[in-house]
């Protein structure tokens, strides 16, 4: 069996998480959260986890090992379920430097697909959340961060396919199941 690799990427409050939960829940596909070395390092380093120290940690992690680090650190785990599912979800892939890692390293196997929503529409959705609410001075500095500084906007920029999440989460399934049959991971 081969296994393919399909990133879900797209700025905060795009849906991102939706398609994730979608597709878990759906076709019972793994999913490695890139970001689960952070939460590794807190608990290391005997730090609360809250936001604060999530976003302390991966600074820390990326100025020692690179932007590439949290692609490096999930290989892995990667390579433990490779031929065991048709697909990995491959979540909160931010930086250039992750993609060209998996791009390289998988090149036919690898899809990125990306979830776009407009500013007004994601400044709704985050105000809204019920975790952690954002206001819309937030949402406009963690967007420019994001692109700035993580380099997310080529992820972004080289995916495969893109779903315009304007509207609600069956609107968002149905683009999904279409993309799926595009990128043939069903």
């Amino acid at each position: 069996m081969e296994t393919k690799f399909l990133a879900i990427v797209g700025l905060p409050g795009s849906g991102k998480t939706e398609a994730v939960n979608y597709l878990k829940g759906k076709y019972n596909w793994p999913n490695i959260y890139l970001g689960e070395a952070t939460f590794d390092r807190l608990k290391e380093a005997g730090l609360e986890t809250n936001p604060k120290n999530e976003k302390m940690m991966r600074e820390k992690i990326r100025e020692e090992k690179g932007m590439a680090v949290y692609a490096e650190l999930a290989l892995p785990k990667i390579e433990a379920l490779i031929g065991q599912t048709n697909v990995i979800i491959i979540e909160s892939l931010y930086s250039w430097e992750e993609y060209l890692i998996f791009k390289e390293k998988y090149p036919k196997q690898f899809k990125v697909l990306a979830i776009y929503a407009s500013p007004k529409t994601r400044i709704s959705r985050l105000a809204n959340r019920l975790v952690r609410p954002f206001s819309p001075e937030e949402c406009k500095t963690r967007d420019y961060k994001q692109i700035e500084n993580l380099h997310q906007a080529g992820p972004i920029a080289r995916a495969e396919a893109t779903i315009i999440n304007e509207f609600d989460k069956e609107n968002l399934y149905n683009h999904i199941e279409k993309i799926l049959e595009k990128l043939a991971l069903r």
